[in-house]
């Protein structure tokens, strides 16, 4: 009975901090969608190098919802001795599980795939937006300063582009010279070629790998835990009358 009381104390007080924390990024994330640029202007750098790639609003929001339900239902569950709650944590940390693995497969066997299917997305958007919409080129800025990196791939992407064609020059981030980490100016496609500066996804990449063991240390632990909570939630619901 001890052990039961104990286990349930602490079931509840981890899904509150949960719970806290999905609250908190649903407001980042409610903040990010609809003050952007002040958002970009107080971490500049800090920023996510992934931020072009996806709507980090939306994404927030989605994060923080899901981990606010989540905490919720573990935490009403364990306190009010709930079984039906406890029942849906686990299946939603169950399906959690399952999608991370899946993610994890996927970007391990299917990296090229990816590559080729964000360059699909994102390439035509850099032609077209980069220099004209605000908060995607500060962004690029950014991510582009922040792994002295140029393009999705490299400087071609940049070629035909409409910023190329008004005025005359690509991001000075591509004309970045090996030897002394200047940048050159003006950056043209002849000049960036001859610089041969990395495209960002794969200095993105590059630096997961660099970090890989750090990374699947924090994925090992983020599992860890997971399987915790889904072995305590199955704890309490059978031992529940």
């Amino acid at each position: 009975m001890q052990c039961f009381s104990f286990i349930k104390t602490m079931m509840t007080l981890f899904n509150m901090i949960i719970f806290l924390c999905g609250a908190a990024l649903l407001a980042v994330g409610i903040w990010v969608s609809v003050d952007g640029p002040s958002f970009l202007k107080i971490f500049g750098p800090l920023s996510s190098s992934a931020m072009q790639f996806v709507n980090v609003g939306y994404f927030l929001i989605a994060a923080g919802a899901l981990l606010f339900a989540l905490g919720f239902l573990g935490c009403y569950g364990a306190q009010s001795e709930n079984k039906c709650a406890l029942m849906m944590f686990f299946f939603i940390l169950l399906l959690i599980f399952i999608a991370e693995i899946a993610a994890a497969v996927v970007a391990l066997v299917y990296t090229t795939m990816a590559e080729q299917f964000l360059a699909l997305l994102v390439v035509p958007t850099i032609k077209k937006d980069y220099g004209y919409q605000n908060d995607f080129t500060q962004v690029w800025n950014s991510t582009m300063e922040g792994l002295k990196c140029c393009g999705f791939n490299n400087y071609t992407d940049f070629e035909n582009s409409r910023y190329l064609k008004e005025n005359g020059v690509i991001p000075p981030f591509c004309c970045i010279n090996p030897l002394n980490s200047t940048e050159e100016e003006p950056c043209t496609l002849e000049r960036a070629q001859n610089m041969s500066v990395q495209g960002c996804f794969k200095q993105l990449l590059h630096g997961i790998r660099t970090n890989a063991i750090t990374v699947g240390g924090v994925a090992a632990g983020i599992g860890g835990l997971e399987l915790a909570a889904m072995i305590v939630s199955m704890y309490l619901y059978c031992n529940l009358k």
